[in-house]
C-alpha cells in the first residue's frame, strides 16, 4: 500500500525536476541552440544537408523537436495505459529519462560536420525529456494528498529552475573562462563538455528520485487488448465530455494557438536573436538568463492579477501583451531591442503557462477522473507544440527569413486571443443566467 504524503518519497519526486531541467536551459534554450548555430553556419549560407536533402540550419532545428513531440503526443497515451496496466511507471520513468539523458551526452560529439548525429541526438534528447515528464507528472495524485499537490508541484519548479541556473551558470563560467578549467582558448570544447555535464547532472541526481519512489504503482486489470486501446479510449471519453461544454471547448481552442505561440518563442528565442539580430553568443545567454529571472517575478506578478480579477482576465492580458512583443520583434535590429523583448517574454512566460493550466482546471466539469482531463490537456499542448514550430520552420525555409517565421507566432496569438474572448463573454452570459429570475 502506498502512503500519500511521505516526505522522503516526496523530496524524492522533487529532486528529478531539479535533475531534468538542465535538459531544457542548457540543451534546448542556450548553449546547444548557440553553438548548433556556430557550427551549421558556414560562408556559403546557413543551410546543411541532412540525408541527402538541405534545410535551413534552424528550420532542421526546430523540425526536430516537432517529430520529438509529435511521437510523444501519439504514443504516450499507449505508455501510459501501459504503466497503469503494468504499475511500472518507475521503469518506464527510468527508460525515458536514460534515452533523453543519452541523447544529451551524445551531443558532445557533434562537430557540425556530421549533422546527422546532432540532430538525431537532439531528437532523442528532447524524446527523453518529453516522455519522462509523463510518468514523473503522473506520480504526483499517487504520492500526494489532492490538497497537498499544488504547494508540492510549486517545489518541484522552483526546484528544477534552481538547478537548471546552477549548471547553466558553471557551464558559461567555462565557455567564458576556459583556462580555468585548463581548456585552450577559442575551442568548440566548453560547449561540448557543457552537453556532458547534462548527462551526468540529469541521470546523477534522478537515482535519488528512482530510489525514492515507489518501485510498483497501482495496476489497473485490463485485458491486453484493452492495454493498447485504453489510453486511446479515455482521451476520445474526455473529448467527448468537452465537448458539451461550449465554454471549455472555446478555451482550449484558445489554449492551443496560444501554446502554439508560447512554445515556439521558448524554443527558437536564441536562434532568433543569433541569426536575425546577429547578437554574440554571450549576449543571448545572459538574454536568456533575464528571461528565466524574471519569468520567476512574471508568474508571482500574473498570480496577483489573477486573484483581483479572475484567471481567464489575466490570461487575456498575458497574451495581448505576447502579440505586441511578436509584432514588434520584427522590426529588432539591435541587441537593446532584444533585451527589451526578452524582459517582457519573461514577464509574460510563466504567467501565461500557469494561468493557462489552472484555468483549465477551475473549469473541469464534476469528475474524479482528473488524471485523463489532464492527460487530454498534455497531449494538446504536445501537438500545439508541434504545429507551432512545423509552421515556424516551413515559413523560414519558404521565404529564408525568420521575421516572417515570428510574425506567424504572432497571429497564433491574437487568433488564440479571439477564442479567450468568446470564451470570456461565454463565461459572462452563463453567469448572467444563473442569476437571472426565472
Amino acid at each position: 500500500m502506498i502512503k500519500k504524503g511521505d516526505p522522503k518519497v516526496i523530496r524524492g519526486w522533487i529532486m528529478y525536476d531539479w535533475a531534468n531541467s538542465v535538459y531544457q536551459l542548457t540543451i534546448a534554450s542556450t548553449i546547444f541552440q548557440i553553438y548548433y548555430g556556430n557550427v551549421t553556419k558556414t560562408a556559403s549560407g546557413s543551410e546543411v544537408p541532412f540525408f541527402g536533402m538541405h534545410v535551413e540550419n534552424t528550420v532542421l532545428y526546430s523540425w526536430a523537436i516537432a517529430v520529438a513531440y509529435f511521437l510523444i503526443a501519439v504514443f504516450s497515451p499507449l505508455f501510459a495505459s501501459m504503466a497503469d496496466y503494468t504499475g511500472r511507471r518507475k521503469s518506464f520513468m527510468k527508460i525515458f529519462t536514460w534515452i533523453g539523458a543519452t541523447g544529451c551526452g551524445a551531443l558532445f560529439f557533434f562537430t557540425g560536420r556530421n549533422i546527422e548525429l546532432g540532430i538525431l541526438a537532439f531528437g532523442l534528447g528532447t524524446l527523453g525529456y518529453a516522455g519522462s515528464l509523463v510518468f514523473y507528472n503522473s506520480f504526483l495524485p499517487v504520492i500526494a494528498e489532492p490538497g497537498e499537490q499544488d504547494r508540492i508541484s510549486a517545489r518541484g519548479y522552483s526546484m528544477g529552475y534552481l538547478g537548471g541556473v546552477i549548471l547553466l551558470l558553471f557551464n558559461l563560467l567555462m565557455i567564458e573562462q576556459p583556462a580555468l578549467f585548463g581548456i585552450p582558448a577559442n575551442s568548440a570544447w566548453p560547449a561540448r563538455i557543457s552537453f556532458l555535464t547534462v548527462f551526468f547532472w540529469w541521470i546523477g541526481f534522478s537515482q535519488i528520485t528512482f530510489r525514492s519512489l515507489p518501485k510498483y504503482t497501482f495496476r489497473k486489470r485490463l485485458g491486453q487488448a484493452k492495454v493498447l486501446a485504453n489510453g486511446y479510449k479515455e482521451l476520445m471519453m474526455v473529448f467527448r465530455q468537452v465537448r458539451k461544454s461550449a465554454r471549455l471547448s472555446l478555451f482550449l481552442v484558445g489554449f492551443f494557438f496560444v501554446m502554439m505561440g508560447l512554445l515556439s518563442v521558448m524554443y527558437m528565442a536564441a536562434s532568433y536573436g543569433q541569426k536575425e539580430v546577429g547578437l554574440g553568443d554571450n549576449v543571448l545567454i545572459m538574454t536568456i538568463l533575464l528571461i528565466q529571472f524574471v519569468g520567476m517575478f512574471g508568474a508571482w506578478l500574473f498570480a496577483r492579477i489573477s486573484g483581483r480579477i479572475g484567471n481567464l482576465k489575466a490570461l487575456i492580458i498575458a497574451v495581448v501583451i505576447w502579440i505586441f512583443i511578436c509584432f514588434g520583434a520584427y522590426f529588432i535590429t539591435n541587441a537593446a531591442g532584444f533585451i527589451t523583448a526578452a524582459f517582457f517574454i519573461g514577464l509574460v512566460m510563466g504567467g501565461a503557462q500557469s494561468l493557462a493550466r489552472s484555468t483549465y482546471s477551475k473549469m473541469l466539469p464534476e469528475t474524479t477522473d482528473h488524471t485523463s482531463f489532464f492527460s487530454f490537456y498534455d497531449v494538446m499542448e504536445k501537438l500545439a507544440t508541434v504545429g507551432g514550430l512545423f509552421v515556424y520552420g516551413l515559413i523560414e525555409q519558404s521565404t529564408r527569413s525568420m521575421r516572417y517565421s515570428i510574425v506567424a507566432i504572432g497571429v497564433f496569438f491574437l487568433v488564440g486571443l479571439c477564442f479567450l474572448l468568446l470564451t470570456l463573454r461565454k463565461e459572462k452570459m452563463t453567469d448572467f443566467q444563473s442569476i437571472s429570475p426565472r
